[in-house]
């Protein structure tokens, strides 16, 4: 029985971010061909097509997906559940930045969500289930900051 701690750090999650996520813009000397540019509302530099020379990555044995995390418990020191991990914010498509835990509520109902540092999230897994760790009480993520999120 093997237990495996992670921490959510940007370096622990260094193959997420490589994974195929192309700069969109094109340098000076490429031709689009009609290729559109833009700015969605986040920042990024959108277009029709990739114009970056695509890579492959190989996935050492440390390394986990995110679909592995999503849907995780967050429990507290005290190991009382506290959330549930439901999202990850990228900052312009290369570093993990926040954690998004739902808090609170019942079946779905009276939820609201908190975005923790990926550095004070501790995981760790054992038979095959992945638990997330924060150093906080039910009361404390319940009275942070708010994030609106809509699950679009």
């Amino acid at each position: 029985m093997k237990t495996h701690l992670i921490l959510l750090t940007a370096a622990a999650f260094s193959a997420v971010s490589t994974l195929a996520i192309a700069e969109t813009t094109p340098p000076a000397t490429a031709t689009t061909h009609g290729s559109s540019t833009g700015t969605s509302q986040n920042g990024l530099r959108v277009a029709d097509k990739a114009t970056v020379a695509l890579k492959f990555v190989t996935v050492k044995a440390a390394d986990f997906m995110t679909s592995k995390i999503i849907g995780t418990n967050v429990y507290n020191n005290q190991n009382e559940t506290v959330g549930e991990i439901v999202d990850l914010v990228i900052e312009n498509g290369k570093t993990i930045t926040g954690v998004v835990v739902s808090v609170g509520g019942f079946l779905g109902m009276g939820e609201s969500y908190v975005v923790l540092d990926p550095a004070t999230v501790v995981l760790n897994q054992k038979d095959d289930t992945w638990k997330a760790f924060v150093d906080t009480s039910k009361d404390s993520l319940k009275n942070a900051p708010k994030f609106k999120y809509s699950k679009k």
